[in-house]
């Protein structure tokens, strides 16, 4: 699995163009015009990300997001909905399938782990819980999910830094009688005493993954190709109710 890959960091981004910009990475990619490439962000704005194949009514109160100007997004990649805004770290790694283990389960063991190195170096008992999740004392603070597209992977989630527990409750529905939302999460700040800066957690990540992965990142930018096809999937799909909201 070694070799070099870009780091791109693009800091604040539009709900929107968060999810395009993954896709449009992942695209390059599996047409051989980018390389493998780890990609942090933050949103700029509240946001839900709702899995590709879940129902809105389902997983999220859609008025309360319109109340407290919470955006929705829908992503490609599977899984439940997740309440997201500027104290989460996301991440995104693309690289081709066989650069990773053969499985979706044991692609998610090897990142899921990367990331619970990277916290236990702050001092956690974090640790990978299957499938895609990194919990400390039984609470999740990172989870994740996957996109495979002619012989490239996506894997991309969330660190949770700090974040807004209660507009996370308002907005995201509960599991029948189970607990909140909030109370199956944790954050960095809670487990800690204080948030850690976002770019020591970038640090972490990028030391633990470039020992996991076996990769040298190098900072580079997006081209002009993965700007351009973000941006038209802003316009066509990710700024529209039809795609966003539509189960």
């Amino acid at each position: 699995m070694r070799g070099t890959w870009r780091l791109v960091d693009s800091g604040l981004v539009a709900p929107a163009e968060s999810v395009a910009l993954d896709e449009a990475i992942l695209e390059a990619h599996s047409a051989g015009s980018a390389p493998d490439t780890l990609h942090f962000y933050v949103r700029s704005s509240p946001t839900v990300s709702v899995g590709y194949f879940q129902s809105v009514g389902e997983g999220l109160h859609i008025e309360a997001c319109r109340r407290l100007g919470v955006s929705v997004v829908r992503r490609g990649s599977g899984g439940s909905s997740i309440y997201t805004d500027r104290g989460q770290l996301i991440y995104a790694l693309v690289s081709r399938s066989d650069n990773l283990p053969a499985t979706p389960d044991a692609s998610f063991a090897l990142v899921c782990g990367a990331i619970a190195k990277a916290l236990s170096s702050l001092g956690l008992e974090a640790r990978h819980r299957p499938v895609n999740d990194v919990e400390v004392g039984g609470r999740n603070v990172s989870g994740s999910a996957q996109l495979r597209r002619r012989g490239s992977v996506l894997v991309h989630g969330t660190i949770i830094v700090d974040t807004d527990m209660a507009a996370m409750d308002s907005v995201l529905r509960r599991h029948g009688a189970g607990p909140r939302p909030s109370e199956r999460v944790t954050s960095l700040r809670s487990l800690l005493g204080a948030a850690p800066a976002m770019d020591d957690v970038k640090r972490l990540l990028r030391e633990s993954f470039s020992s996991s992965l076996g990769a040298v990142f190098e900072e580079g930018a997006l081209s002009e190709e993965e700007r351009d096809r973000a941006a038209r999937l802003v316009a066509e799909r990710y700024s529209r109710d039809e795609w966003n909201l539509r189960l």
